[in-house]
């Protein structure tokens, strides 16, 4: 298991673009993925899932993977998430 935490950058969070984003950046992994806010964690590969947490910029997110390609999903995920989307 790896887990690394990341602040969202951009302002408006992961709203529904930057989550699609998200989670097709997630989907090209064979691990499974999660995204923690707090105590709440939910599969990053669902966008139900992402949306529900109502991440916010500034707030702080955990991204966890377990798997073959663990610690490549979660650093280009934090990369991602980094990047503020382009926004």
């Amino acid at each position: 298991m790896y887990v690394k935490e990341v602040m969202v950058q951009n302002q408006v969070g992961l709203h529904a673009r930057p989550a699609t984003f998200f989670i097709q950046k997630a989907n090209e992994f064979k691990s499974s993925i999660w995204v923690e806010k707090e105590e709440r964690r939910v599969n990053a590969k669902s966008l139900l899932g992402v949306l529900s947490l109502g991440i916010v910029g500034g707030t702080n997110i955990k991204v966890i993977a377990d798997g073959a390609d663990e610690e490549a999903a979660v650093e280009s995920l934090i990369k991602l998430v980094q990047s503020g989307f382009a926004e």
